[in-house]
């Protein structure tokens, strides 16, 4: 498809979110502009983010004209337009690699967010409570998708030989956790399939050191 619009990224380089526009974006070859948010300095709460998405969140997407918020809503759209397949065709199996998505971009990462955390520990007694909340909730949604991951045939990535919507949604994941001290050697399969992602272009390029901004 001939891109008639300027393609752009409002991102911030640690968001999970983020990071996983950066990879689909990487792998459907399209070229893009990143537009800094920075969400430490609160930037996502500037009247001019919140015209573009009223939530005060990252990532905002504008592709072809228009303009998308909510990261799995946008892997949806460039999916759907961009034949990435990051899918299964079988419905039961495209269920399936859903909810094993899902289990990180909606049950795991919500509570890993940045300003779920921060108004925990701003609320905590204990100077670790941070690391601590992180390593809570991580260890175990990531020993859950590794569970999850028996359900499908071994393959070099989550859900097949290609990248899919799980592994864009896993190594953002993978890389809070390394971030934040969660172990995950005794996790075969996520380690294999992290291995595999990391080794991916696409995955490489999107990888927060490669786009973090210069001090």
């Amino acid at each position: 498809m001939t891109q008639k619009h300027q393609t752009r990224l409002f991102d911030y380089w640690r968001s999970s979110a983020s990071y996983r526009l950066r990879i689909a974006l990487n792998l459907a070859g399209i070229a893009y502009e990143t537009v800094p948010v920075d969400l430490v300095a609160g930037e996502q709460r500037s009247p001019a983010h919140l015209e573009r998405n009223p939530q005060g969140l990252v990532p905002v997407l504008e592709i072809d004209g228009q303009r998308f918020i909510q990261s799995l809503a946008i892997l949806d759209y460039l999916n759907e337009t961009r034949d990435l397949r990051l899918l299964p065709q079988d419905a039961g199996l495209r269920s399936q690699a859903r909810a094993l998505a899902h289990s990180i971009a909606v049950d795991l990462h919500p509570v890993c967010n940045l300003r779920v955390v921060a108004y925990a520990a701003a609320n905590a007694a204990s100077d670790t409570m941070r690391e601590d909340w992180m390593a809570h909730f991580i260890a175990p949604g990531l020993e859950a998708f590794e569970a999850l991951l028996s359900g499908f045939s071994p393959t070099e990535f989550c859900t097949g030989d290609s990248p899919g919507l799980a592994d864009i949604c896993l190594m953002p994941q993978l890389y809070n956790a390394e971030r934040w001290n969660v172990p995950t050697a005794h996790l075969p399969r996520v380690t294999a399939v992290q291995a595999a992602c990391a080794a991916h272009p696409a995955f490489a390029r999107a990888h927060p050191d490669q786009v973090k901004p210069a001090p």
